[in-house]
C-alpha cells in the first residue's frame, strides 16, 4: 500500500483537488433516490464522521430513510479534522489529525422534531459508534475494502484526481453508488465505456456546484470568495453527480426540431461523421453519426441514441476515434452518437 498511499497524499495536496461538499447539494441530490436506500447499507469512504455533510445528512436522515447501516470511514490527514469537536473513538480515545478512523451506525435513536447538529454532534461523542482503524483509511486498503463489500451503495465526493480510482474500486465489487467528480472524467477509458455501455449515468445535478475548500487553499480570480466566518469557497462549472442508480431523467427523451442540412452540419476532415454544435441542434432526420458536445452525457437516452465513441486526441484510447476538426480547424472534443431508429 505505500505507492497508494503517496498517491492518495499526492492526490489530498495537489492544488484544487479537495473539495467539501455542501448540505444542501448532498440532499437536493439523494432526494430523488430515497427509495434506493431502504434497508440500505450506505458507505461513505472518503468522509470525516464529523465535518463531513455526507455524513450529517445519512445521520440526519437515518430514520426517515429507513436505512440498515452507515459506515463512514476517513483519511488520517483529514484537512478539516477536530475544527469544530473533538472526537472519542469508542475507547474514549481523541482521535486526531494522523490517525484513519471509521463510523459505524446500525441504529440512530428517535429525535423529537428537527434532528439538529447539535444533536449530531452529541451522538458522535457519546453513542461509541467510532473506532481507530489499523491502517489510514486509504479507500483501497484493504481494512476499508472490507467495509465496502459490505455495503448496498457509496455516496462521496472523493478527490477528483482520484475519480477513476474509485470508480473502478466501487465496480469491482459490483456495488452502487452516487458520487461527485468532475465533468472531464466523462472521457477517462475508465469511465467512458461504462457510460457508453449503459452502466452508469449522471444524476440530477451536472453544472454549478460551490464547495467549502482548506484553508491552505490559494486564492482564485474566478469563483473563489472567503464568506463572513473567514471559510473560503470555490464554485465548478463543470461538477457532476454519477451514478448507476436508476432515475427518471435518464429515460427523458431530447426533443429534436432542426431539420438536416450539408452546410449547418459540415462533416469531419477525416471522418464520417457531422458535427453539431449544441444539442439543441441535433437534427431529427439524420441516422448517421454525429459529434456533439460531451455535455449530452447530461441528456443521454440510450433508448434514443447509442454512444459510437468520441473524438478527442485520437489516440487516448480504443474509444478515442479520430482528433476533429473541419476544414483544418481543430475543434473541441466531441461525443459520437448514432440515433436509434424507431
Amino acid at each position: 500500500m505505500a505507492n497508494k498511499n503517496t498517491n492518495l497524499q499526492t492526490a489530498k495536496n495537489t492544488k484544487d483537488d479537495e473539495f467539501y461538499t455542501t448540505y444542501e447539494t448532498i440532499e437536493s441530490e439523494v432526494a430523488h433516490y430515497a427509495s434506493h436506500f431502504t434497508g440500505k447499507t450506505v458507505l461513505c469512504n472518503c468522509d470525516d464522521p464529523f465535518e463531513s455533510n455526507f455524513c450529517k445528512y445519512f445521520l440526519k436522515n437515518f430514520n426517515v430513510l429507513g436505512l440498515h447501516r452507515l459506515i463512514c470511514t476517513s483519511y488520517c490527514t483529514s484537512a478539516v479534522i477536530g475544527t469544530q469537536v473533538e472526537l472519542l473513538d469508542d475507547h474514549n480515545r481523541i482521535l486526531s489529525n494522523g490517525a484513519g478512523y471509521v463510523l459505524d451506525v446500525r441504529k440512530f435513536s428517535d429525535f423529537d422534531g428537527e434532528i439538529s447538529d447539535e444533536d449530531i454532534a452529541n451522538f458522535l461523542q457519546t453513542a461509541n459508534v467510532i473506532k481507530k482503524l489499523e491502517g489510514d483509511g486509504d479507500f483501497r486498503s484493504e481494512e476499508c475494502i472490507e467495509y465496502l463489500k459490505t455495503c448496498d451503495i457509496v455516496v462521496t465526493n472523493p478527490p477528483f484526481s482520484l475519480f477513476k480510482e474509485i470508480v473502478t474500486e466501487i465496480m469491482k465489487y459490483y456495488k452502487k453508488f452516487l458520487i461527485i467528480g468532475n465533468q472531464n472524467a466523462i472521457t477517462y477509458k475508465e469511465i467512458f465505456p461504462l457510460i457508453q455501455n449503459n452502466e452508469v449515468w449522471t444524476g440530477y445535478r451536472f453544472g454549478e456546484m460551490k464547495f467549502r475548500v482548506p484553508e491552505y487553499s490559494k486564492p482564485k480570480k474566478y469563483r473563489y470568495w472567503v464568506d463572513e466566518s473567514g471559510q473560503k469557497w470555490r464554485s465548478l462549472g463543470n461538477a457532476m453527480w454519477l451514478t448507476n442508480l436508476d432515475n427518471d431523467r435518464r429515460h427523458e427523451y431530447i426533443t429534436m426540431t432542426k431539420t438536416y442540412n450539408s452546410a449547418e452540419y459540415p462533416k469531419y476532415d477525416n471522418y464520417d461523421a457531422i458535427n453539431v454544435k449544441t444539442i439543441r441542434d441535433i437534427p431529427h432526420d439524420y441516422y448517421g453519426i454525429m459529434g456533439v458536445p460531451i455535455t449530452i452525457i447530461n441528456r443521454y437516452n440510450s433508448e434514443q441514441f447509442e454512444i459510437v465513441g468520441e473524438a478527442n486526441h485520437g489516440s487516448d484510447n480504443k474509444f478515442d476515434l479520430f482528433k476533429p476538426t473541419i476544414n483544418g480547424k481543430e475543434i473541441f472534443k466531441r461525443i459520437l452518437i448514432r440515433r436509434k431508429v424507431k
